[in-house]
């Protein structure tokens, strides 16, 4: 397992850091062979150490990487407050970016509080712990994991947002006040938010698995398929509007739910994507 921490400060300083430098930081946030994370990372370092500014508060940012064997499940607990990516790679192992932020009234105090957070990759769940904090004191830890393709996922926050991109497993996603995002999934895949915006983008012509059940309380939903795609498909929301691109015969109309029911092209696994207090689209990818 190696681990790679952000140079300490280079949130408060990149801004002013020439061209030469950043190319220095940048290789170390990142095990070798993680260009797109190192560009994410550094972006990600240079807006947090931007929200300074607007808090008033001193912000301290760092980045850690990991990698760890790779199991046949991966479960993360990002819960209260901290975001979930994962993203599929042509590699074995797993890669884990923890990204800390820590604020507080003064730059010792906020350090101080980031180097108390201790982030746990080994075991059975991923997850950090960090020390208590006082008034208008704060920390967070989201987490960027690349992943190979066939990986089992449970991923699990309160207040932050659920990504998924190209994982193919038995997918369960979980947030309740943040955004959810599901892109080129397949498997058996299941997604709940309570209050936040569902994306889902499928490419294909037909679901690879046995099917997904992706569903907000009290958020809209966006919902990309390919020109010609088959399923089983339930859409549509209970409270909002409705509009699609694509053409569907519909038949079952629930009434109640205002749910649709058809069947796209040839059939195929069942896909579910639904809202209830939200407007719902369709869109051609």
């Amino acid at each position: 397992m190696t681990t790679t921490h952000a140079k300490p400060g280079y949130a408060r300083t990149f801004a002013s850091t020439s061209r030469a430098a950043i190319g220095g930081l940048l290789a170390a946030l990142c095990t070798a062979g993680g260009v797109a994370a190192q560009e994410d990372d550094a972006a990600w370092l240079e807006r947090c150490r931007d929200r300074d500014n607007r808090e008033n508060r001193a912000v301290f940012c760092d980045v850690r990487v990991e990698r760890v064997p790779a199991r046949g499940a991966l479960r993360v607990d990002a819960a209260p407050n901290g975001g979930i990516t994962v993203r599929a790679a042509q590699r074995t192992d797993i890669e884990i970016h923890a990204r800390i932020r820590a604020s507080a009234a003064s730059d010792a105090a906020a350090r101080s509080m980031a180097g108390g957070i201790r982030t746990h990759t080994g075991g059975e769940t991923i997850r950090a712990e960090g020390p208590e904090t006082g008034d208008r004191e704060h920390w967070s830890v989201s987490w960027v994991i690349y992943v190979p393709a066939r990986t089992d996922l449970a991923l699990e926050t309160h207040n932050g947002p659920v990504s998924v991109q190209g994982v193919r497993g038995r997918i369960e996603g979980r947030t309740h006040n943040g955004p959810l995002a599901l892109r080129d999934v397949a498997g058996d895949v299941v997604a709940r938010t309570q209050n936040g915006p569902l994306t889902v983008e499928l490419t294909g012509t037909r679901f690879d698995g046995s099917g997904l059940d992706a569903e907000t309380q009290n958020g809209p939903v966006s919902f990309t398929l390919p020109d010609g795609y088959s399923a089983q498909l339930e859409t549509g929301t209970r409270n909002g509007p409705f509009s699609t691109e694509i053409p569907l015969t519909i038949t079952r109309l629930d009434g109640h739910s205002r749910r649709i029911e058809t069947t796209l092209g040839g059939g195929g696994p069942r896909v579910r994507v639904v809202t209830t207090n939200g407007p719902a689209s369709i869109r051609r990818r």
